[in-house]
């Protein structure tokens, strides 16, 4: 089942109130009835502009809720409404596609997306730089120039960043593992490198034991990283590289008793993980800007629509938090964002 979002005008003054959950609503399809608010736009600068569909990878994890409540933000400041629809699941690239698909029939005016994979996704997308529908790629890229604009993290600096610290905590030796995300996603494919040939080239004492993918749930994540866990008795350090990998390595961890001994550094910024920093059981989280994600994909979009220049990549930052961080006042924004 979907989850879908129009949200007009006119309700999005109590969206920042009450949250964006009040307005989801489920159904069969992936394509939402269509609600004109345009009669409550008193913008001329504005007039005119459809509405923009926001397809995220997927709607479960927390990181989606704050990439939402950017394009909403973009969406009150602009007069435009939004469709929020995305897969449940992140892995589901077919039922992305098909979404995709839904909303170049449904002629929307421009198309926020962001790919489950780099490849899959590319006929969809071309098909709507096709018929001019703009389409604006947020945090992973895609293998195509169609699209108007990228908007995201730098994913490589963020394992890079991931990898100096490791080294850090350990001294510059030891052996470590990686807990990748799915074949095909081209974000964490870049953190995984960044980590990976950052360690081989910069610190060359530490050794790359084992690196396995978690793929898109907590639960398939919990079971690669205890399977490493359980063949890596001397293991002195793990980086998980996004969300779902990151909470699952965690509650591996936890489970085998070795979240003390085992240094760990994960991606993200879910609640679950921050009380883990906190605990002193994660030892630093690579946090990414997904408001940032949203707000700008939103309005990179209303901006190719009514022709105006479009920058071809806007980089959203990216942080590395650690516990002595969590109060200063630019990583309490940062992670404010992430709720």
């Amino acid at each position: 089942m979907n989850k879908k979002v129009l949200i007009p005008v006119f309700l999005l003054v109590a969206a920042a109130t009450v949250g964006a959950g009040l307005f989801l609503k489920k159904g069969n399809d992936a394509t939402p009835q269509a609600h004109s608010s345009k009669a409550q736009i008193d913008s001329s600068e504005t007039a005119g502009v459809g509405p923009i569909a926001v397809i995220p990878k997927g709607t479960t994890h927390s990181f989606w809720n704050s990439v939402l409540a950017g394009a909403q933000k973009a969406a009150k400041e602009h007069g435009v409404d939004i469709f929020w629809t995305g897969p449940d699941r992140e892995g589901d690239r077919e039922k992305q596609i098909q979404i995709v698909e839904d909303f170049i029939v449904k002629k929307v005016a421009g198309i926020v997306l962001a790919p489950t994979d780099a490849g899959a996704l590319v006929p969809v997308v071309e098909r709507a730089a096709a018929v001019k529908i703009p389409v604006v790629i947020i945090d992973s890229d895609i293998d195509t120039d169609k699209r108007v604009s990228f908007v995201a993290t730098d994913n490589y600096a963020g394992g890079a960043i991931a990898a100096r610290h490791m080294a850090k905590l350990l001294g510059g030796k030891g052996k470590v593992a990686v807990i990748k995300y799915m074949a095909g996603s081209a974000s964490t494919t870049a953190r995984e490198k960044g980590f990976i040939e950052t360690l081989k080239k910069e610190f060359p004492q530490i050794e790359l034991v084992e690196d396995r993918y978690g793929m898109d749930t907590v639960e398939t994540a919990l079971s690669a990283a205890e399977d490493v866990l359980t063949r890596h008795k001397e293991l002195d350090g793990i980086f998980a590289c996004n969300e779902s990998t990151s909470r699952g390595a965690l509650r591996a961890l936890e489970s085998q008793g070795r979240a003390d001994v085992v240094k760990m550094i994960g991606f993200d910024a879910a609640d679950a993980l921050l009380k883990g920093l906190e605990a002193g059981r994660i030892d630093a989280l690579v946090v990414q800007n997904p408001h940032a994600m949203g707000y700008d994909g939103v309005r990179s979009a209303v901006a190719a629509i009514k022709g105006q220049s479009v920058k071809a990549r806007i980089d959203t930052g990216v942080e590395l938090v650690t516990k002595d961080r969590l109060n200063s006042p630019e990583i309490r924004a940062l992670i404010g964002s992430e709720g």
